[in-house]
């Protein structure tokens, strides 16, 4: 059988052998990623944190910018190495301060970025607020607000390859005071508009996306739903699949976005019976999840004999 020594010449050769497991590291909170020693690149999902659902007509947060290369190139790095993670938070939701009025109503807060901080830094932008009051518009974030329900107001854009816009809000009454706000984007689809035709599936958020980087497929970065005026109606407006909230539109309340999902917060409604303002829901945290590959290495530290050239020379299986 021919000698596979790709013709080099030397004193003699000896053959060592390299193996790793793959590695999935999780990471719920912020800290540091520390490489395997022969790891020299890795996949990633990288998830920040959702926006905060709007008060009063509110509108649905935006989900946290959602970035991955599972199923695309992997990211060099290098073994051995640390590497700093950070996990957005959560938004704040709008504050329910004020009466029946605009005054006091404010918009969500917009969550906070999640990095992996690998040579070339993986950054997702956090989720936008949802907008609240009468007509203010949903914040731009990694997937936009939705626009608040009572007047005509935009959705938040959305950054480019991370998520998608919030829904507008049309300001048509569902019959009185009765009006709906928009839903936040996910990481999948744009939140849905408001309208004054469905009170059973309006302003509900936007999809997320699902991702097996685990092992396992999980829907994460879905919409916050936009929330009611004069409810309580028949449904709450849905959050988006991936962790997104409901927006309140019954007396059961909504609710906040699921943590380590980056899901956008409900928005909170005006409470007509008291003639107050609701607050909004909070934003879901993000996640950062890595996976270091299998590694199976062969490495020759040596060379060949002259002997063994020359035997292998002879017999013509030298290659």
């Amino acid at each position: 059988m021919a000698n596979l020594n790709g013709g080099i010449i030397g004193v003699e050769i000896t053959i060592s052998k390299g193996e790793q497991d793959a590695v999935i590291t999780t990471f719920n909170s912020s800290g540091t990623l520390t490489t395997a020693a022969l790891t020299r690149e890795l996949e990633y999902l990288v998830v920040a944190g959702g926006g905060g659902g709007g008060a009063r007509f509110g509108g649905g947060a935006g989900a946290g910018g959602y970035l991955t290369s599972v199923g695309g190139a992997p990211t060099p790095v290098s073994g051995s190495s640390p590497y700093p993670v950070t996990v957005g938070a959560g938004g704040g939701g709008g504050a329910a301060s004020g009466g029946p009025g605009t005054g006091g109503a404010t918009t969500g807060t917009n969550g906070s970025n999640s990095v992996l901080g690998v040579p070339s830094a993986i950054t997702s932008t956090g989720g936008g607020g949802g907008g609240a009051g009468d007509g203010i518009d949903g914040s731009q974030g990694g997937s936009g607000g939705g626009g608040a329900g009572r007047f005509e107001s935009d959705g938040g854009a959305a950054v480019a390859g991370q998520g998608s816009a919030g829904g507008d809000a049309s300001g048509t009454p569902l019959g009185g005071d009765n009006f709906r706000g928009a839903g936040g984007g996910g990481a999948g689809a744009n939140g849905s508009v408001s309208t004054g035709t469905d009170n059973t599936a309006n302003g509900a958020g936007g999809v997320g996306l699902a991702n097996s980087i685990t092992g396992s497929s999980v829907f994460y970065a879905g919409g916050g739903g936009g929330a009611a005026g004069a409810y309580p109606q028949t449904n709450n407006s849905a959050g988006g699949n991936g962790g997104g909230g409901e927006g309140m539109c019954t007396t059961g309340g909504g609710s906040a976005g699921t943590a380590n999902k980056g899901g956008g917060g409900g928005g909170g409604a005006l409470h007509n019976p008291t003639g107050g303002n609701k607050a909004g829901y909070s934003g879901g945290s993000g996640i950062v999840v890595v996976k270091q590959p299998e590694v199976n290495r062969t490495t020759a530290s040596g060379v060949w004999s002259l002997e063994a050239v020359y035997d292998a020379v002879t017999a013509e299986t030298w290659v």
